[in-house]
């Protein structure tokens, strides 16, 4: 016999707790991690979203008016004219309730005004004068080099088999891929002869070494095309090029019966080629940079004065006749809705800008404070300098200091760096002092740039010279650590004959 189950509700209660960020917290996490240009960026793109949301213009003297403002309506009466607050803390009753209180006396000044032109005649398009100052986009490797092998006259498989071959040259200039893979013999287009022909009619195009298939024959590409004779050379990578990458230039020598400085000779002239011949060809632009933060030597003498390079932020403001608009009662109640939520919403954006000004401001006079030695005497002086402790003595979390540091850079004396390149850790040396991780690298290579290239120093050396420059000891391991970070070969490869 099958019991039939019983079903039942019952009620319990629990407490637990639930981190729910609201979307004014979003918001201004947003706009605080935003560098400079995309800051101006998004204010452009809030300006053409939010209708209510509109730049201050400045006026003769100084001070912020609208179009809008009548300055003998608003010293009639200061109670109607007062600041509207918004607020995410209530539901803004009071604000919104003080606003239907005012009375029909905008219903006048609707017919007083006529009909309403936010945007004015004589204030220019800024997205027009951005597409005419915006610079045409550069052709691509490959649009160049099909227009040359256009006008290259071969037969048919040939063209075929060289178009096919400009398909998989890359970005460099190389060949990415072997001719036995592109030879299809089910399409009976072009067989690997013509493959071959095809190749070496691409490689005489511009420019010079492209089509190579690696770094030795890109270089024999560009010699033998060069009005120069480059004859000892192109022996010197036809035959030596192991030993060559090997820096055995004494061996090189006796087998090629020349002397050490004909080598060096020759290896000075092969390095005003080109390794990525086709790097030179189109746009490739680097991202601009502008620093958030302007670090400079103080008048008195005794620090520094920092200050935001935010000068190019315009200065925003609920516009005038929305507000007024907003008092209205002959509005319906869609209307007075929207309008409520885009005042709330253009408040929760300006007071997301001040934030982001104040938080980033007294971040960077923390930093500063901190790193002085650093601003006096340079990267030597670099002290270690964990986010925790900023974000204690700025009164915010850890993570509030992250995203005011991302993407920001810093002008001062020693040029323009970013700002999270502060925030360091380190070790103390034989005296207890900190010094960091970049302090001990920017030194390690202040060694190897003055060491005898003759006899180059061993990481051994270099470890024990960082020591007697009071970095502390450092083990060999973190010393090889640190010189691959700086791009800087073994002692080897950097010993010059």
């Amino acid at each position: 016999m099958v019991t039939p189950m019983k079903m039942q509700m019952t009620g319990q209660m629990r407490m637990e707790q639930r981190m729910k960020l609201a979307p004014r917290m979003i918001q201004s996490m947003e706009v605080l991690q935003l560098p400079l240009l995309a800051l101006q960026e998004k204010i452009e793109a809030e300006l053409n979203s939010n209708p209510v949301l509109e730049q201050v213009d400045e006026a003769s003297d100084g001070e912020p008016r609208t179009e809008e403002s009548d300055p003998a309506e608003e010293a009639a009466d200061g109670s109607d004219e007062a600041e509207l607050v918004v607020r995410d803390d209530s539901d803004n009753v009071d604000d919104f309730e003080r606003l239907e209180s005012l009375g029909e006396d905008f219903d006048d000044y609707i017919e007083r005004s006529g009909s309403y032109r936010p945007t004015r005649t004589g204030d220019p398009d800024r997205k027009l004068e951005a597409l005419q100052n915006t610079a045409a986009a550069g052709r691509s490797l490959y649009e160049v080099l099909c227009d040359q092998w256009r006008l290259v006259e071969a037969e048919e498989p040939v063209k075929k088999a060289g178009q096919r071959i400009i398909d998989f040259i890359d970005e460099r200039g190389y060949l990415t891929v072997r001719l036995e893979q592109l030879h299809d013999a089910t399409r009976n287009e072009y067989d690997i002869e013509h493959l071959r022909e095809a190749l070496r009619l691409v490689q005489q195009l511009e420019p010079p070494g492209v089509g190579a298939r690696d770094v030795r024959e890109c270089l024999l590409i560009q010699m033998a095309q060069s009005s120069e004779d480059m004859s000892f050379e192109t022996h010197l990578v036809r035959r030596h090029w192991d030993d060559l990458l090997d820096n055995r230039l004494p061996q090189i020598a006796a087998k090629m019966n020349c002397t050490l400085e004909d080598i060096n000779r020759a290896i000075h002239r092969m390095s005003r080629l080109d390794t990525s011949p086709g790097l030179s060809i189109g746009r490739h632009d680097n991202p601009p940079i502008t620093a958030d933060i302007l670090v400079e030597p103080s008048e008195k003498g005794d620090g520094y004065t920092v200050r935001l390079t935010d000068t190019t932020v315009p200065n925003l403001q609920v516009n005038a006749f929305y507000l007024r608009m907003a008092r209205s009662r002959k509005l319906d109640e869609k209307t007075r809705d929207f309008l409520r939520q885009s005042i709330r919403s253009a408040q929760w954006f300006m007071d997301a800008i001040e934030q982001r000004k104040q938080t980033l401001l007294r971040v960077a006079r923390v930093v500063v404070a901190h790193q002085k030695e650093f601003f006096d005497k340079g990267p030597l002086f670099l002290k270690p300098l964990p986010m925790t402790a900023v974000a204690e003595e700025v009164g915010v979390h850890v993570g509030t200091v992250s995203r005011a540091v991302a993407g920001k850079y810093v002008q001062c004396p020693q040029g323009i760096l970013p700002l999270r390149g502060f925030f360091t850790g380190g070790t103390e040396d034989d005296t207890g002092q900190a010094r960091s991780w970049d302090a001990i690298r920017a030194k390690l290579q202040q060694i190897v740039d003055a060491e005898d290239k003759s006899n180059p120093l061993s990481d051994d050396q270099i470890r024990d010279k960082l020591a007697e420059a009071g970095m502390g000891h450092i083990a060999r391991r973190t010393v090889a650590k640190y010189r691959k970070l700086l791009n800087i070969p073994t002692a080897r490869f950097r010993r010059r004959y």
